[in-house]
């Protein structure tokens, strides 16, 4: 990795560090520099102002998640519905590892309420995949509407779910009815 591509890099994840331990609206760039172990200067020629920065760490979440969904579903690759599973398997290893909610993007979206369209124009594409690869589109909508909530309820802190609840969510859907398999 270049150095350029590493400080750009550091600088995204000291701000999603610190949007989760100040709070979404408390994110500032000289905090994010120090954080970073960078000036601010050198902040400043990665992202010229906080909205880009907020920008660039909404679509760090996007290709960060895609890019791991596309992973596992190799790794299924050969499963009647591969894709959603992959889906549910990364979701869930999410809620496992018990994932702080991505406070950078609550920090992006109370700075600017605009950026939640690159994530609205993901997941709509991740539907679309979803329900083409799927055996039965309905599953494949009922599934991400199911993960979908539970992970917006974590993003929002209103997550009310047990354990025994969200594992429940997970066998229901590996039953034969979503997976396809008789």
């Amino acid at each position: 990795m270049s150095s350029k591509k590493s400080s750009r890099l550091k600088i995204l994840l000291a701000a999603d560090e610190l949007a989760h331990d100040l709070g979404p609206g408390n994110l500032s760039l000289d905090a994010v520099a120090h954080r970073a172990g960078v000036s601010k200067g050198g902040l400043l020629y990665h992202f010229p102002t906080k909205a880009r920065l907020l920008e660039a760490l909404v679509e760090h979440h996007i290709e960060t998640f895609d890019s791991t969904l596309t992973k596992k579903e190799k790794t299924r690759s050969g499963e009647r519905q591969a894709l959603l599973a992959a889906y549910l398997d990364l979701v869930m290893a999410d809620f496992d590892r018990k994932q702080p909610p991505p406070s950078g993007v609550l920090a992006a979206l109370a700075e600017n309420p605009e950026l939640i369209a690159p994530i609205r124009d993901y997941n709509r594409l991740l539907l679309d995949r979803l329900k083409a690869n799927a055996a039965n589109q309905t599953t494949a909508l009922i599934v991400f509407l199911a993960l979908e909530g539970m992970r917006a309820m974590q993003v929002f802190g209103l997550d009310v779910l047990t354990l025994e609840e969200r594992e429940a969510v997970v066998t229901a859907f590996q039953s034969p009815l979503y997976t396809g398999k008789s």
